[in-house]
């Protein structure tokens, strides 16, 4: 189901509201349309753009209160689980909003979520996924998913193992299949290590890379090199400095039983990622970049001639080496027939698919469109598309795209330069792996949680054929289904003239319930992490928490946001802590201007760079009546000297010179915060230290502002523990109700002490 849409322009005594409908070009759209808008009489104009999406407007000069849902997406009949006919309607309690009751509880939300962390294929086709359990610790487990109806998911991981790499700090690209062997990072040690997954008794995972008495190296990205039997992987070494780690690609020996010192073959640059082969291990491609900047901001694609003794005796750079041109090449892929593809952001601004022309050391674009194939390389193993050979040999792409806030699976004919997009159920697209005669499609929806599907395509790969949802990480979500908020995509104006930023809004929405026709609901903003990052409108039960107890709730995409290109990406540029705090305030306010949301009821949080703009909001502006800040920023320039080498001059891109620092550090203003705040914070946290959240904690404690802290041992940079993440949900909870909400909560929830309160 695609989510409604909407967008609210305030004009003087006017209300725009604009409704985008998702492009669909191809015959199993649910709706075609170039642009419709709609004056006060119903006629109807058409025009077009080669660029933008398809869209219809509408305008009224007296628009009061709520804005009909005006999409009525067609129905997808696949094969997946459906909910039984609706009973009838119920009288519903009238009770205030944020005090009602609902199935969605904490323990609900920490224990259905598993985490997917990266899908790959064995030697018989079958699907194996990464899977983090919360009620497991967080521990990651490889599982190989059942083939055939009747059989069952095994764990191929032995208990005493967990798979993830601390690589970067965000790892990704834990371990990587071929045939019946799987080669993981071990998360305990950071070794590498080698397990048969044939089933047999023999299947007990043996290191690989040296120990070196602590996990001060760790190992990401790996592929196979079967032309000389080893494993190339990016490594990062800690051993002479924790803060200024040395990133290289190595090779990792596999002929032998002594594990070896791997060996060093490329090196120079700050950071690696994506080292590549060609099917015949001729070539090997990378993307490469050094400091000050992120890898999408400029990098490089390089390939490499792989000599006849396993050597690289020769290099060409294929793109980002153009001073004058800037770009962000990433995702590099070998066709079956040994063509180099990518996906680069030059002269459009837009992550796009481009192939290197070998012969002339040239690059072309094989499909132009103002829209993202990729997304920023903040974990290592994106597969954002994947490639294909139709029965005549031509290069086609399977690959995800985003535009406008959803996402869309598409056939891209390199020879044609065409697209078709195929219809599925997900309005939102991760990863994809090829199978055997199929695609797996890591994707999600407003009512589809992160979920992997299985997608078989038609004899020319036009269409699909069947989807199958074969791993969900809240299997059981769909029984509290009548309990979600749909996301809706709102559009609104920014303190800059003319210039809008995005979000999505979730209403209250309980089937039991309803508040009295005088009251508007509290509002809990979310600002997202990155903060070169993206939130998306699918099915997150912890969103739904919130709004299944009378909140509204909304994620704000703020300007330096990804999904909308380059041109909005760098708005954030040299002012963090100004353009992500404003958008967050005016998309707060335009909400109250809209009559949704109660203005005297504003709440805000975030997590890492999201509880940054969560305390430099309550710190610099007065919209907020209080906030929760999870790992959150409160010093940058101590975040700076203390940060991993990873972001180490980021954060100098996203601020400025000293003073700069100074100005934007909420901890350098305790003085102007007026509300209550609640902050949690992992105590093995290397990314945001614990000193940031206990030194904003201790000043407002002295100020005698209402604040509390919950510290967590055994975390790091984001929560993986079930009873952690319960606990941060149910105080922030109860912590907004005390002090904010006017109501009490539903859930017996027994509150921690709030100093200056309490």
């Amino acid at each position: 189901m695609h989510p409604p849409v909407r967008s609210i322009q305030k004009k003087k005594q006017n209300v725009e509201i604009v409704s985008t409908f998702p492009a669909q070009p191809s015959p199993m759209a649910s709706l075609t349309i170039c642009r419709a808008t709609l004056t006060r009489l119903p006629a109807l104009q058409l025009t077009t753009s080669p660029s933008a999406s398809p869209s219809v407007s509408f305008n009224f000069n007296c628009f009061r209160s709520r804005i009909l849902r005006i999409i009525s997406p067609k129905r997808h009949h696949h094969h997946r689980a459906t909910m039984a006919s609706s009973a009838p309607a119920q009288e519903r309690t009238t009770a205030p909003y944020g005090s009602w009751k609902s199935p969605i509880t904490a323990d609900v939300v920490s224990g259905a979520s598993k985490g997917l962390e990266g899908t790959a294929v064995d030697g018989q086709g079958r699907l194996i996924v990464l899977e983090s359990r919360p009620n497991e610790g967080g521990r990651a487990v490889l599982v190989r998913l059942a083939d055939k109806a009747g059989d069952e998911a095994v764990d191929l991981t032995p208990k005493e193992f967990a798979v993830r790499t601390t690589c970067q700090e965000y790892g990704g690209g834990a371990f990587a299949v071929s045939g019946d062997t799987v080669i993981f990072s071990n998360y305990k040690d950071q070794r590498l290590y080698k397990q048969s997954i044939n089933g047999r008794a023999d299947s007990t995972p043996v290191a690989i890379t040296p120990d070196y008495g602590s996990p001060v190296i760790s190992y990401a990205d790996g592929v196979f090199d079967y032309r000389f039997n080893r494993f190339f992987t990016v490594r990062e070494d800690q051993r002479e400095s924790a803060t200024n780690s040395t990133t290289t690609i190595v090779a990792v020996d596999l002929n032998g039983k002594d594990v070896q010192e791997p060996t060093v073959v490329i090196s120079g640059n700050d950071f690696y990622a994506f080292p590549r082969l060609d099917p015949k291990g001729e070539r090997i491609a990378w993307i490469e970049w050094g400091h000050p900047n992120m890898p999408w901001d400029r990098s490089e694609l390089w390939v490499g001639y792989i000599s006849e003794n396993g050597e690289i005796h020769k290099r060409t750079c294929v793109a980002g080496y153009d001073p004058s041109l800037v770009e962000s090449p990433t995702e590099p892929k070998w066709s079956p027939g040994g063509e180099l593809f990518f996906v680069t952001d030059r002269k459009s601004g837009f992550w796009n698919l481009y192939k290197w022309i070998e012969s002339e050391n040239s690059v072309q674009v094989v499909y132009s469109l103002d829209a993202e194939f990729s997304k920023p390389l903040w974990v290592f193993g994106s597969s954002s598309y994947v490639l294909l050979q139709n029965n005549e040999g031509k290069n086609l792409i399977a690959c995800g795209y985003r535009q406008k806030g959803r996402s869309y699976l598409s056939i891209v004919d390199d020879a044609q330069s065409s697209l078709s997009v195929l219809d599925i159920p997900f309005t939102d697209i991760d990863n994809i792996t090829l199978g055997n005669h199929c695609l797996y499609i890591e994707g999600a929806s407003a009512v589809d949680p992160s979920s992997v599907a299985k997608i078989t395509l038609d004899a020319i790969q036009s269409k699909v054929l069947e989807f199958n949802i074969i791993w969900s990480s809240s299997p059981d979500s769909s029984k509290y289904q009548s309990y979600y908020s749909l996301p809706e995509f709102i559009e609104f104006p920014t303190e800059v003239p003319g210039q809008s930023a995005y979000a999505y809004f979730y209403p209250p929405s309980n089937p039991d319930y309803q508040a009295s026709k005088d009251e508007k609901p509290p509002l809990l903003l979310k600002s997202h992490g990155g903060p070169t990052g993206e939130t998306r409108g699918i099915l997150n039960l912890s969103v739904q928490y919130w709004t299944s107890r009378g909140w509204a709730f909304v994620d704000v995409n703020y300007g330096g946001s990804t999904g909308y290109g380059r041109e909005y990406r760098d708005r954030l540029l040299l002012k963090w802590g100004i353009v992500d705090v404003n958008d967050c305030c005016s998309c707060a306010k335009f909400l109250v201007d809209s009559g949704l949301v109660d203005g005297n009821r504003l709440c805000i949080t975030g997590g890492s760079a999201g509880g940054y703009t969560t305390l430099a909001a309550l710190a610099f502006k007065d919209t907020f009546k209080a906030g929760s800040s999870l790992y959150g920023v409160a010093d940058v320039g101590l975040l700076r000297a203390e940060t991993h080498k990873f972001e180490s001059h980021y954060i100098d891109n996203l601020v400025g010179d000293e003073k700069d620092y100074y100005e934007r550090s909420p901890i350098n203003f305790v003085d102007q915060f007026s509300c209550p705040i609640i902050l949690f914070q992992g105590l093995e946290d290397k990314v945001v230290p614990p000193d940031q959240a206990r030194k904003i904690y201790e000043a407002l404690k002295k100020k005698g502002l209402p604040v509390a802290l919950v510290e967590y041992e055994g975390e790091q940079h984001g929560f993986r523990k079930a009873e952690n993440i319960k606990f941060t949900l149910e105080q922030q909870m109860v912590f907004f109700a005390r002090l904010v909400g006017h109501f009490n909560v539903a859930d017996e929830i027994t509150p921690i002490k709030i100093e200056n309160f309490d």
